[in-house]
């Protein structure tokens, strides 16, 4: 009794103020999420599942309840990988023969190609760039509606320094999914890459391995590669040599494309299964004394044995995760011990651990668009996302715009901290699990110590966490917790603009002009589908909402997100393009006035 009259008589803020954060506990936590038993925690793995298991028993010991009173998982699918069938197939004639290639050896499909049969003619398309900031198109002149269009890799003038395409720095361009997404665009069918073997002479080209090139889960289009060599008799037949087309193109960056003989058939069969698995957010919950409640998250997700995501993609190792993201979950994890053994509040708080963040913020998206608790009773969201190597006692913290009184109140607690603290978020800050709550209008902040040597590599281990420090962080982390949970005027929802393109940045650069949609990140949409639309921006003026799903921008199909975005960086500020969306299984069209990026 004596013990909770003291508690009434204490400042409404203290308890996270006196938050004792045990770095000792702390470290213990990533240790083991970050284990050779857990083997990286990779989405849809059984590792995962048993770092999920981990947490919820964490949360079941503290005494924390589900939200739903019977499980602390939440289920939801994921695509966590493709897998070549065994009927895949590349066969072309020309003149009445016929050649057989094989698989893999010969040719590929990749991992995001379309699973269809095909056959066509065949057009030669250069590099397969569209580059009107360049002035360089390589479809000028040509038609490739419902054919096989053959590209090589890279683009011109690779080994020139003054070259507009950059010379040795590769651009957008040269990305097979950006050559996928222009194919389409064209009305191509098929997607045959090769390489431009004369600027490589010293390099064989290998076939990309299969589910290593990143891209949408499927382009709408079938996307093969072949070994040159197997298709050199096609430009013989031509009367034309590569090595003297790439030498032509770098020359004067004139297109050189050309259609094949018609004798020349291709065809082909891709054979992609996708695997579909159910994986697990994990959630925990302490009521407070009213139905409102701040949320404490983190992913706990990892890259498993490393993929296309690993910044050392040639090597097949465990790829830990100690500080992305063991660090934030084991955050998420103490912060829970701590708050498990104080009274009762005026708001509660939600504990989060997301699975699917590094394949896309799938788990707070999926979470945000299926809350176990009404988004609207949540004042606020805290994610923590690589907070366990702090430099030179400075700290990230971003989103303090996205609340109304978000920002006096977090220099208030952190003056009286050792913290020090940069409000930018840090250049990388944007790609987390904050984001899909600010997208469903929760303001959201970013607890962040940033980006290092050992990011998505093997050696991301535990014992390069500062505990100490990372426990420094998390009392802030607390007190910010419980004013949010006490304070009288809960933080209203600020719409935040996105950061400004430099002036003068073209439209290759990147940037591109400003559309000012923000993507739903989830799985099954044939489309882009808006998870929010910024206030006055120019998809708003044409009256696009959260919720519609654009499927053709300026005459281009939309299949995902990919393509909406090679089709934006296309445009300049001032045109003006007309955008279909679906709206309640109704199509809905209007022009849009493209402007540059406020």
């Amino acid at each position: 009794m004596k013990r909770f009259l003291l508690a009434l008589c204490l400042s409404p803020f203290a308890y996270g103020a006196d938050a004792k954060i045990d770095p000792n506990l702390y470290l213990n936590d990533v240790k083991f999420l970050a284990s050779p038993e857990l083997k990286g925690r990779q989405t849809g793995s059984p590792e995962l599942e048993k770092a999920a298991g981990f947490i919820a028993s964490q949360f079941r010991q503290f005494g924390l309840k589900p939200v739903d009173g019977k499980s602390y998982l939440q289920s939801f699918p994921v695509t966590t990988d493709a897998r070549l069938g065994p009927h895949n197939n590349f066969d072309f004639q020309e003149n009445g023969r016929t050649t057989t290639l094989r698989c893999p050896a010969e040719f590929l499909p990749l991992n995001y190609s379309s699973t269809t049969k095909l056959s066509g003619n065949v057009v030669f398309a250069g590099y397969g760039i569209t580059a009107p900031e360049y002035h360089y198109d390589d479809y000028a002149g040509i038609d490739v509606k419902g054919k096989f269009v053959l590209v090589m890799r890279h683009e011109p003038q690779e080994n020139d320094e003054k070259s507009v395409f950059g010379g040795k720095m590769f651009t957008q361009h040269a990305q097979f999914v950006n050559k996928a997404a222009n194919a389409k665009m064209h009305g191509a069918a098929g997607l045959i890459l090769i390489d431009d073997r004369a600027n490589h002479t010293a390099e064989p080209w290998e076939l990309e391995k299969f589910g290593s090139t990143t891209g949408p889960l499927d382009a709408g289009i079938v996307i093969l590669q072949v070994k040159e060599e197997r298709v050199d008799a096609w430009f013989q037949a031509a009367g034309k040599t590569l090595a003297a087309i790439e030498a032509a193109i770098d020359k004067d960056l004139q297109p050189q494309s050309f259609a094949f003989p018609q004798t020349l058939h291709v065809d082909a069969g891709v054979d992609i299964k996708r695997v579909v698995k159910t994986v697990h957010n994990v959630a925990a919950y302490m009521p407070g004394q009213t139905d409102e409640y701040v949320i404490v998250g983190a992913h706990y997700d990892h890259l498993g044995m490393g993929g296309q995501y690993s910044l050392t993609p040639s090597v097949r190792a465990i790829h830990p995760g100690a500080d992305d993201n063991a660090s934030g979950t084991a955050g998420v994890i103490e912060l829970a011990r701590w708050f498990s053994k104080q009274p009762k509040q005026k708001r509660g708080i939600l504990f989060l651990s997301f699975a699917g963040e590094e394949m896309g913020l799938l788990g707070s998206a999926y979470y945000v668009a299926h809350p176990e608790l009404p988004l609207a009773k949540a004042v606020a969201m805290l994610n923590m996302d690589m907070i366990g190597r702090i430099r030179d006692g400075k700290v990230y913290i971003g989103g303090a715009a996205t609340g109304s009184n978000l920002r006096p109140m977090l220099e208030e607690i952190v003056a009286k901290s050792a913290i020090k603290v940069d409000f930018s978020g840090g250049p990388e800050s944007g790609g987390s699990d904050h984001m899909s709550f600010a997208t469903g209008q929760v303001p959201a902040l970013f607890f962040f110590s940033g980006l290092h040597s050992d990011y998505h590599k093997p050696s991301d281990t535990w014992d390069k966490i500062d505990a100490t420090d990372a426990a420094k962080l998390l009392v802030v982390v607390a007190e910010v917790a419980d004013r949010l949970r006490n304070t009288a005027e809960r933080p209203q929802f600020v719409r935040v603009a996105p950061p400004a393109a430099p002036l003068g940045a073209a439209s290759g650069s990147g940037y591109g002009p400003w559309f000012g949609s923000i993507p739903d990140f989830g799985e099954g949409i044939h489309g882009v589908k808006f998870a929010d639309v910024r206030e006055g921006s120019p998809a708003a003026k044409a009256g696009f909402k959260a919720g519609d799903i654009m499927i053709e921008f300026d005459g281009k199909k939309i299949e995902n997100l990919y393509d909406f975005t090679y089709a934006l960086q296309a445009k300049k500020p001032g045109d003006r393009v007309l955008v279909k969306v679906l709206r309640d299984g109704k199509q809905i069209e209007e022009n849009v006035l493209l402007t540059r990026r406020q």
